[in-house]
């Protein structure tokens, strides 16, 4: 089964210029993306979609396959969708296969898991689902205002939640938030529907304080400060023994309790 992860990263971000290759953890977010990507056991494929240099230079030092995303698809009114569709395209008259499961990943989640990727695929690949996606537990209490025909636009009204009755979050139904971080499909039927929901769609349950997206700088900063607590834990490197004629004194009696 041939499972394609492609990763949309234009170079025209607004809010953040130059986003996909600001560096979180010491690492372009395009290439936490790829990496997240090729952990994946049943990802046989990694591919960025981009219309910028600088992101795919980042994207090969990463191990990431290139697609040369056309200007009319790198404006901010281009939705994912159509560069899905695009690469796609691309793809498979490349490499002249077709892809059965698309795996669509956004570098804006800096700290999705190959786990996570992975568990997302499974969901399409193992357990039938048509569609799956990355979601977060979610228990706050929506409120929206101004819906049609209030008069007052301004009258608040509980969106997921009765305002008369103030429920405790475990007597409440089970709520989940997309994440934005993975979503995995059936490629023929994304092409028939032309959106990532469709037919059975299953979400994978994620943890909460992974999931942040980067739009604005202050989404950058705080990953970058979260990034030491949530990135995996590198083992240090081990520190060559001295030499014996280096070594201050070996005398056990210095060590108490340890054997030399």
């Amino acid at each position: 089964m041939n499972v394609t992860a492609v990763i949309p990263a234009r170079g025209g971000s607004k809010g953040i210029p130059g986003k996909n290759t600001a560096e979180v953890g010491g690492v372009p977010l395009v290439a936490r993306a790829v990496l997240a990507c090729r952990g994946a056991a049943h990802v046989n494929r990694v591919v960025v979609s981009t219309d910028d240099a600088a992101i795919a230079r980042a994207a090969l030092a990463a191990g990431a396959e290139v697609v040369d995303r056309p200007a009319e698809l790198g404006s901010d009114r281009a939705s994912s969708e159509s560069a899905l569709l695009h690469a796609l395209d691309v793809l498979e008259e490349r490499h002249s296969e077709p892809v059965d499961v698309l795996v669509f990943v956004q570098c804006t989640s800096p700290f999705t898991t190959p786990e996570e990727v992975e568990e997302t695929v499974l969901a399409v690949v193992r357990d039938g689902a048509d569609s799956a996606f990355t979601a977060v537990p979610f228990h706050g209490f929506l409120w929206g205002t101004g819906h049609a025909g209030a008069q007052d636009r301004h009258h608040a009204h509980g969106v997921n939640h009765d305002s008369s009755v103030r429920l405790r979050r475990q007597d409440r139904t089970p709520e989940y938030l997309e994440s934005g971080a993975v979503y995995a499909m059936r490629a023929e039927g994304f092409r028939r529907h032309g959106h990532r929901f469709f037919g059975r769609t299953q979400l994978v349950p994620t943890a909460p304080e992974r999931a942040i997206e980067i739009d604005e700088p202050g989404d950058l900063a705080r990953a970058r400060a979260l990034a030491p607590l949530l990135d995996p834990r590198q083992a240090p490197a081990a520190t060559p023994s001295p030499e014996p004629s280096q070594t201050p004194s070996q005398n056990p009696s210095q060590y108490p309790g340890k054997e030399l």
